[in-house]
């Protein structure tokens, strides 16, 4: 934890930089580049604050996101403290949003979350991972399904906007009905404003690819991964969620909609992709992750299919070494 004079010291500086871009702005908005050279000349020059401020002002000015990784490692006092800072630099802005852990986040009562919400935190990202114990113990997250639900049931009851992240794949073949059922349960439980897709990829340095390549983990290839993403989007009962599936490592951007008005089309489209001769999955899963086919329909492009197929010619892809080469491709990515 940094103290909390130096985060406010950090915003100070960008609110600093901020304003100063605002007065070489034209009045079409756009900044004057030629100008640029007047700050790097000042003996305080901060390179990374000057970024920070510059992509603020070019995108709006409409959203704050604090980093790390788990704001709520703060004490409640100190991060209404840096809150209050925020709103008090840029009274403009919509949305002040934090990544979280479930673990951190239940230590706060209640009342200190409430008071967090109305200091302008509005929007809060939890990797919940997976909502089955075994999953959960297997990569050693930290922290149990209840401990899940109860994190994102906190969040909601203070008013805040909450997305709950879960990673297809994440169990393997011995763990997937259980990864898909039970996160559909705590999901259920919660009902997070979004579900935000982060299908599983294997990073060269992650202990989960070390399993994997000692036979260990039983990780699943394009169709399994699909199927179990297919039971737990089926799973989902009585929530309002909204799918998003805004990830590179996903394999349908098309499973985006609300609960549970747009559910029959987003499971429609994996359904179609399952009943699809392994042929043609294997030519979409390929032309998708080198992104020569954007979405199924693709698969109905003659032009995008022409692109596919030569991939699959130039990275040698057959049956057999189909779902090697994805995950090769996908390791590009993390």
């Amino acid at each position: 934890m940094r103290p909390v004079d130096h985060i406010l010291r950090d915003i100070d500086t960008v609110y600093d930089y901020v304003q100063k871009l605002l007065r070489f702005t034209n009045e079409d908005g756009h900044i004057q580049f030629d100008r640029f050279h007047a700050f790097e000349k000042e003996p305080s020059y901060d390179s990374q604050a000057f970024h920070a401020a510059y992509n603020f002002v070019i995108n709006g000015m409409q959203s704050i996101f604090m980093q790390d990784g788990n704001s709520f490692i703060l004490k409640p006092d100190d991060l209404v403290r840096v809150l209050e800072h925020i709103r008090a630099c840029f009274p403009g802005v919509d949305r002040v949003t934090t990544y979280a852990r479930s673990k951190s986040v239940v230590k706060v009562s209640d009342e200190d979350m409430l008071r967090i919400a109305q200091a302008g935190l509005n929007r809060v990202h939890i990797g919940m991972e997976s909502g089955s114990d075994n999953v959960l113990k297997a990569v050693k997250k930290g922290v149990d399904k209840a401990t899940q639900i109860a994190a994102g049931q906190k969040v909601k009851r203070a008013g805040m906007e909450l997305s709950e992240y879960w990673m297809p794949g994440l169990g393997g073949r011995a763990l997937s009905w259980e990864n898909a059922h039970e996160t559909a349960d705590a999901l259920n439980q919660i009902n997070p404003d979004f579900i935000r897709l982060r299908t599983l990829g294997l990073a060269e340095s992650a202990p989960i690819t070390a399993q994997y390549q000692a036979g260990v983990f039983d990780k699943m290839g394009e169709v399994e991964t699909a199927r179990e993403l297919l039971l737990m989007l089926e799973s989902l009962n009585g929530i309002h969620s909204a799918v998003r599936s805004d990830h590179v490592l996903n394999l349908f951007q098309e499973v985006n909609g609300k609960l549970p008005d747009d559910l029959e089309a987003m499971t429609g489209t994996i359904k179609t992709f399952l009943d699809l001769p392994p042929e043609e999955q294997m030519l979409f899963s390929i032309g998708r992750r080198t992104h020569r086919m954007a979405r199924l329909e693709d698969l109905g492009n003659n032009e995008r299919r022409g692109y596919a197929k030569q991939m699959l010619i130039e990275l040698g892809v057959n049956a057999d070494n189909w779902d090697a080469v994805v995950d090769a491709i996908m390791r590009r990515f993390i």
